[in-house]
């Protein structure tokens, strides 16, 4: 039957809202895995995970070093790079809980990034996360983002990767606890 409508998707799986797009392989030198946020015009690949839906908040936590950190730490591999994955990445981040005001602020450095980005329309993420390479105005977009993450989670600025790390887990190992039985 799909044979007679081959300009049809057998599976439509693409988010009708804007969306965040996440990589499923991602070069281990990177500081940030190039992560998108498009709108549903934007087809959806199978080389990527998304999260529907997406708000510009969700997009300055999962672009953070915060949640770098983490996905350097539980992440499987494919050779030495990053492969990220929904089931072991994401849906076992310990989001924090945002206030109006945290979204606020969130929301305005997700869009800092954005607009760094957007200063290279012709550049593609993959290049503009090159590490050699990346433009000191999407670095520093970056950091602003990340300096906020960081006070909402309540980690220290000059945290190394493994005191995020361990906060993060710290937080994992409570969520835990509260939802077993």
């Amino acid at each position: 039957k799909f044979a007679d409508k081959p300009t049809i998707f057998k599976l439509c799986r693409q988010p009708k809202s804007n969306y965040i797009v996440i990589p499923r392989v991602s070069g281990e030198n990177r500081i940030y895995v190039p992560i998108g946020f498009v709108s549903s015009d934007i087809i959806a690949s199978d080389a990527i995970q998304f999260i529907p839906n997406a708000t510009l908040a969700d997009f300055a936590i999962l672009t953070s070093s915060v949640h770098m950190e983490w996905m350097r730490a539980v992440a499987g591999r494919l050779e030495t790079r990053y492969r990220y994955s929904n089931t072991i990445v994401y849906n076992n981040f310990p989001f924090a809980s945002l206030d109006e005001k945290d979204k606020e602020t969130l929301t305005a450095t997700a869009q800092g990034i954005l607009d760094a980005r957007a200063e290279f329309g012709d550049s593609s993420l993959a290049d503009l996360y090159n590490p050699l390479t990346m433009p000191a105005n999407l670095r520093k977009a970056h950091e602003k983002n990340d300096q906020a993450v960081l006070k909402i989670y309540g980690i220290d600025k000059t945290a190394t990767p493994s005191g995020i790390v361990k906060e993060l887990f710290t937080r994992y190992e409570k969520l835990s606890k509260n939802t077993k039985g």
